[in-house]
């Protein structure tokens, strides 16, 4: 029984994209600085299986080694650098007319977000998610207003506490401003619910992301084939859920590879797609600028990944990627634009992939794989890695 297993490690970015300078990130490389600043790290099954190779193409140069996966890098040509985007063109949906962003959102839209929610705001301006706690969690808890706060990718972000504001309550004023986000081409809507006490408030497992619909993607194509599509960690927040049949949320890396391995555990009864997404990378080492804590997780990734491959049959297809970049030791919090890896199991021999001209390449294979529809965009390539 065919299936497919899409992993996506969030943020691990494999260097600058050629318009990497028009976003502010000439010079970013996640990875690459991740190996030059952390001391003893050590990824064996990666680098085995052809990341250094897959860094070298994005750095336009040439590699001669071995590998035991098929290679190449991939190259985002939508109009952004953030989750949605990225997924959406792995998807085959490249955004190709950018999403809005703010370092403020406008007074009068601000007016609409309250009068629909039936709530007061504070906050309104671009900031980390730990740091706007410290900034105005003892706030939030002496009014009950929740936090209203943003970044450089487009999102609204909302933050209130689990115990105080309540779970439930901060998930529906959510929902009342998607719908305004909606209108507002605003990518994501994120419920940031936190615990704790002033001086030590704790962010929780219970975000929750409201995303615009998308477009068609290879999901739904998938699914009028009759292949099961199953969402792994926030695969469904990111696509409104359309496209997906089974979800499975995770709130950790390691409860993400536990998914996967019960669900390969399992024989399928109709051809699948596995499509996880690694989060930790981005939200807890990412953002925060924490190489150390990066390096740990992604050798983490590496031993699990150890025990992936040897259980892998001729009948499964393997695709590790990534969304976007987020250089730990790069200025700021938020996303970098880069070249992603690309890293394919396969029934053919490891072949170099090359330099990929768009994420959607992923979504045309899948469609090739699988024997669907297309969604039209990217080039598929299922010849050379069955050769």
């Amino acid at each position: 029984m065919k299936q497919a297993l899409l992993i996506i490690l969030d943020s691990v970015g494999i260097g600058h994209a050629p318009d990497a300078a028009d976003f502010g990130d000439e010079g970013a490389n996640t990875v690459g600085h991740i190996r030059k600043t952390v001391a003893e790290f050590s990824l064996p099954t990666l680098d085995a299986a052809g990341l250094p190779a897959t860094e070298a193409l994005a750095a336009g140069m040439s590699f001669s080694g071995s590998t035991t996966l098929s290679y190449g890098t991939l190259t985002e040509v939508s109009a952004g650098k953030d989750t949605t985007t990225g997924h959406w063109e792995i998807a085959g949906a490249p955004i190709t007319e950018p999403f809005a962003t703010f370092d403020q959102f406008p007074d009068q839209l601000v007016t609409e977000m309250e009068t629909a929610s039936g709530v007061s705001f504070i906050g309104n301006y671009a900031q980390s998610g730990t740091v706007i706690l410290e900034e105005l969690g003892a706030t939030h808890l002496s009014t009950g207003k929740p936090i209203l706060y943003t970044s450089a990718d487009s999102v609204i972000q909302i933050a209130a506490h689990e115990q105080f504001f309540g779970l439930e309550r901060l998930y529906e004023v959510c929902r009342q401003c998607r719908t305004i986000a909606d209108r507002e081409r605003i990518g994501r809507v994120i419920a940031r619910p936190f615990v704790g006490t002033t001086g030590n408030f704790t962010r929780t497992s219970n975000r929750h992301d409201f995303s615009l619909k998308p477009p068609q993607t290879i999901l739904n194509r998938l699914q009028d084939g009759g292949i099961d599509t199953i969402g792994i960690g926030k695969i469904s927040d990111i696509f409104a859920g359309e496209g997906i049949s089974e979800s499975h949320p995770t709130v950790t890396n390691a409860n993400g590879c536990e998914v996967i391995d019960t669900l390969l555990g399992n024989p399928p009864e109709h051809p699948r797609l596995l499509l996880a997404n690694l989060v930790d990378f981005d939200m807890l080492y990412g953002h925060r600028r924490d190489p150390g804590g990066y390096a740990r997780a992604l050798e983490t990734f590496d031993r699990w990944l150890a025990t992936l491959l040897p259980r892998l049959d001729e009948e499964t297809l393997l695709i590790i990627t990534a969304d976007h970049g987020n250089d730990p030791t790069w200025t700021g919090t938020d996303h970098t634009r880069e070249r992603v890896p690309l890293l394919v199991h396969a029934p053919g021999s490891p072949q170099s992939l090359g330099v990929r001209k768009s994420f959607a390449d992923i979504a045309a294979t899948l469609a090739d794989w699988f024997g669907v529809d297309s969604t039209g965009y990217g080039q598929s390539f299922n010849r050379a890695i069955l050769s």
